[in-house]
């Protein structure tokens, strides 16, 4: 079933796939950008369920004028959280107490064109994928990098997110290809080599039209049983068995998952997912096998600017303020962003 929210995802990820490959940017035509404005007013309309009581502050601010970030993650043994742009590639570090984040990773390091998915491994490793090529790994504590992966071919492909196992296998999802990637240690451990699928998931997906986004944010559970990988045209959440190599779409109770973006999973079972151009946040219960998933909370608000990943400790939930609506991939060459920062959330 094609919905208005899915129609405006292909366009906005085909847009953003040919940002990716041209460096004429975000500017499309003017047509192109009155219909993703269309889409944008019909979806982002505020949901009835506000939870009031949950309270949006600024955790910090991103330096530059047109950064559009889109991944986040956070190191527990350092407090430090990690933002990557979009529009540049650039990854920012925000140390704790700081109100400003500093430049990690400039623009271009490496060729990196964009910078989606992150995350900080146990071994306090950074991997930051690029949609238009792959994932690169990075030493937190000097900037090196230790590893990187690229799709083979030429074909289209858009690398999202990305989830690292106890094991130390990462996963990735590709929102074109509706695959998942996988790097295994001993991969990271050669230093490089293509990105491999291990997951095809374009059988469990409801039908589409040919080069409709699908999968984006992707999780595991913390005994490495299970992935979780959203559809987020579709509003599904995917299961993926480790041990089996089973999907299987999970039970959803009171809600879907529709423009769902980044996904959070702690370890009591509480799934948080940022659903991105309906300014919302979603708090799910998840049963210990992954299976079924009922909604607990709902929270919308137009102060989230976008959302697109979240990243979960305890006492507040950061959330990635993109902006992709003002200029940016969303609506090329029209609006105006603020200033870009990442919102603290309390109470979800």
């Amino acid at each position: 079933m094609t919905t208005r929210n899915g129609t405006q995802a292909t366009t906005w990820a085909t847009t953003w796939a040919t940002r990716g490959r041209r460096r004429p940017a975000l500017a499309r035509t003017a047509a192109l950008a009155t219909a993703l404005t269309a889409a944008l007013t019909v979806a982002a309309a505020p949901s009835p369920a506000l939870a009031a009581d949950a309270r949006i502050s600024t955790a910090f601010t991103l330096p530059g004028a047109r950064v559009y970030p889109e991944g986040i993650a956070g190191d527990p043994r350092t407090h430090t959280v990690y933002v990557g742009s979009y529009a540049d590639g650039t990854v920012y570090r925000a140390r704790p107490g700081r109100r400003t984040a500093e430049v990690f990773l400039p623009s271009g390091t490496d060729g990196r064109r964009t910078a989606n998915g992150l995350r900080v491994d146990a071994r306090g490793r950074l991997w930051v994928t690029d949609s238009t090529a792959g994932v690169s790994v990075y030493d937190t504590a000097t900037g090196t990098r230790l590893a990187r992966f690229d799709v083979a071919g030429t074909a289209p492909r858009f690398v999202n997110d990305l989830t690292v196992t106890p094991d130390g296998t990462a996963y990735l999802t590709d929102s074109f290809r509706a695959v998942i990637y996988r790097v295994t240690p001993a991969q990271l451990a050669a230093g490089g080599g293509p990105l491999t699928e291990a997951y095809d998931l374009s059988p469990a997906l409801r039908p589409q039209p040919p080069g409709t986004v699908t999968l984006n944010g992707i999780t595991s559970d913390r005994a490495g049983r299970y992935l979780l990988a959203v559809d987020m045209t579709a509003g599904d959440l995917l299961r993926v068995d480790l041990r089996t190599g089973a999907v299987s779409r999970v039970a959803l109770v009171g809600g879907d998952l529709k423009a769902g973006d980044g996904l959070d999973l702690s370890a009591d079972g509480t799934l948080r997912v940022a659903h991105n151009t309906t300014n919302t946040l979603t708090r799910w219960h998840l049963t210990p096998d992954g299976t079924r998933a009922r909604l607990t909370r709902t929270l919308t608000d137009p102060s989230l600017q976008i959302p697109t990943t979240l990243s979960h400790a305890p006492g507040r939930t950061l959330v990635v303020r993109s902006q992709f609506d003002k200029g940016g991939p969303m609506s090329p060459g029209t609006g105006t962003p603020t200033t870009f920062t990442v919102a603290a959330v309390r109470g979800l």
